[in-house]
């Protein structure tokens, strides 16, 4: 199944009526890059925010989560983006 990226925090809410599938949470994380990148964020700054205290994810989850973010920021960042892009996994 395809998605479109999520381009605003509204679409990647709305993500949440959809079942939690591997490719759901990697578009989520595609429209959280997305949006840094647009908003002219650093990878730095998107991973401490990633990294920062969270009551709902672990020391681990979040070092594991921002690993992720890194390899979906080097992907997405590499990837000349079209406006509507879609992931195939």
């Amino acid at each position: 199944m395809n998605y479109p990226i999520p381009a605003s925090p509204q679409e990647i809410v709305a993500l949440r009526k959809k079942p939690v599938t591997e490719e759901l949470v990697a578009i989520a994380i595609a429209g959280v890059v997305h949006m840094a990148q647009t908003n002219g964020q650093s990878l730095d700054e998107l991973t401490a925010e990633v990294l920062a205290e969270d009551p709902l994810l672990n020391s681990a989850q979040r070092l594991w989560l921002c690993d992720l973010v890194s390899q979906g920021w080097q992907s997405l960042f590499e990837i000349p983006q079209p406006e509507a892009q879609l992931v195939h996994l």
